[in-house]
């Protein structure tokens, strides 16, 4: 069994182990493949793993070996998932492995807002605490998160566990979600979206993408959010209008936005909230710990596995 990982730099750049995949079947694993270079890298797998790398219909018609696609993510928009099915493969992801990271990522992104850790250190090298004549200074708001408003936008997995979290900042925590008040039990208040862009002092997105949520944060939720309110989405970037999330930055009607992803990655070099004012940006690395990483290895082997005993999981294209 011929098995070729795509693009297997960003899942592993050297800090793990392939070999309890390699065990089962021939492996190679490329760091990247280019769209020029896709079918020389993929001729001749029967197994094929992508993180990013795109598999469309015409791959998959002049691919006659593939028996099998792994998605070594949550998400499988970058795959056919229909062709697949059409040609009787099944197209295996990873669900929930980064929950506990990204929830992580949604409370880092929001303390470096509202405590600037970063900042202050940085001052620090320079000699600022050290020339001060006071035993303290602060030149950015500080904000206690205790007794603030959080609506979280989606509440599966990352959503609840953020959720967790926030409940033990001492906050109130609102909910856009699908599942029932009594689901939520009496610490979540269920909220439609109005009322929670209207209500809350952070917003965080967690919600996939979908043409319901594509660009939910736009001009009009915008107008609606409290002066002063933080938004975070470690979701998708297009959940968000770039351009009007950085519009709002730059007028002062949004107070920070701090984000994970962009609508293209990487961003452009003229992407707007490269220079927006009070956009904290990190290249997509909520999932990337080494905690989660390896979870997701584990999964994927326990998919090939399943596979290869005839019995796949995790198939979204049944």
């Amino acid at each position: 069994m011929k098995i070729t990982v795509l693009d297997g730099y960003g899942l592993n750049p050297g800090d793990l182990s392939w070999e309890p995949i390699a065990q089962l079947g021939e492996l190679t694993v490329f760091p990247r493949t280019s769209a020029e270079e896709f079918y020389a890298h993929a001729e001749g797998a029967d197994i094929l793993l992508t993180n990013k790398t795109l598999i469309t219909a015409e791959h998959i018609d002049r691919l006659p070996d593939l028996k099998y696609i792994g998605i070594l993510a949550t998400g499988y928009n970058v795959v056919d998932t229909e062709a697949a099915r059409k040609h009787g493969i099944p197209v295996c992801n990873i669900p929930a492995y980064s929950t506990r990271s990204v929830a992580q990522m949604v409370f880092a992104l929001l303390l470096a807002i509202t405590n600037r850790v970063e900042h202050y250190a940085e001052e620090n090298r320079k000699g600022r605490w050290s020339r001060n004549p006071d035993f303290c200074y602060w030149d950015t708001p500080l904000m206690e998160l205790s007794g603030k408003k959080m609506g979280i936008v989606g509440l599966g997995h990352t959503g609840m566990a953020t959720a967790r979290i926030a409940l033990a900042f001492g906050m109130e925590v609102y909910a856009c979600t699908s599942k029932s008040p009594l689901q939520l039990g009496t610490d979540i208040r269920k909220s439609t979206m109005e009322e929670l862009f209207s209500a809350c002092d952070v917003i965080s997105l967690n919600c996939p993408l979908t043409p319901e949520t594509h660009h939910l944060v736009n001009p009009h939720t915008l107008a609606l959010m409290t002066p002063g309110a933080i938004l975070i989405n470690t979701g998708r970037g297009p959940l968000v209008d770039e351009e009007a999330v950085a519009e709002a930055l730059r007028n002062n009607t949004l107070a920070a936005y701090g984000a994970d992803v962009t609508s293209t990655e990487p961003p452009s070099a003229d992407h707007p909230l490269l220079s927006a004012p009070n956009a904290y940006l990190t290249p997509h690395i909520a999932w990337a710990t080494r905690e989660a990483r390896l979870r997701l290895m584990g999964i994927c082997e326990e998919n090939i596995r399943a596979f290869l005993q005839g019995k796949p999981q995790n198939v979204v294209n049944p």
